[in-house]
């Protein structure tokens, strides 16, 4: 579980098939190596999330930390956008009596929007993304939204026949501290939506 407070962002070195590709058992695994920069503590088996994208430490030398992706993660996240040198959000998953700063955080994306534009206001940054209706039911005004890993106030959503807009503002400390300073339009964009409203969803019973 994760709060959507970005610690800090990492720089990806590189994206390759591990050696032990070849086997059956890592058969379409890539690996993924972050320099998370000095003094980022991991163990081996923590979860950490890369872009709102949970992950697992199966390596942490130097400074840099390695991850195991799946072809369906790469396939369903922005993560098989990434190439080297691009910078990605970076969170250790909450301990036990954690503040809960931001909002519970799943680390499993729903869906990948993009970005349609990026404006600089006289407080903060305009940011819209457009989202597909099936995830913009679980959106709200004033309501939480995981973009890349950071959580995020909804200010308006906008229905469209395909598609939902939805505006959100970007203080000036998260464009600053999340790899969010480098967006723009076009950018495919990690989303997840509410958990709770998933939830009450399913105990509802009112799936379509």
């Amino acid at each position: 579980m994760f709060t959507g407070l970005v610690e800090r962002t990492g720089k990806i070195l590189s994206i390759s098939q591990p050696a032990a590709a070849t086997a059956s058992l890592m058969g379409g695994i890539t690996q993924l190596i972050i320099d998370a920069g000095k003094g980022y503590e991991t163990n081996l088996g923590d979860s950490v999330s890369v872009n709102g994208c949970c992950l697992t430490v199966t390596s942490n030398k130097f400074d840099m930390l390695a991850f195991d992706v799946s072809s369906e993660t790469l396939d369903r996240t922005n993560l098989g956008d990434l190439t080297e040198g691009t910078e990605v959000n970076l969170e250790r998953a909450m301990q036990l009596g954690d503040r809960l700063g931001g909002h519970m955080v799943s680390g499993h994306i729903d869906g990948v929007g993009e970005v349609t534009a990026v404006g600089k206001q006289p407080k903060g940054w305009d940011l819209r993304v457009s989202i597909s209706r099936s995830l913009s039911r679980y959106v709200i005004n004033k309501g939480s939204i995981c973009l890349d890993g950071v959580s995020l106030t909804v200010n308006s959503v906008e229905d469209h026949a395909d598609r939902t807009e939805i505006t959100i503002m970007l203080i000036p400390t998260t464009v600053s501290l999340t790899s969010f300073r480098n967006l723009q339009p076009g950018h495919r964009i990690n989303v997840e939506v509410d958990l709770v409203g998933k939830y009450l969803e399913r105990l509802t019973g009112r799936i379509t």
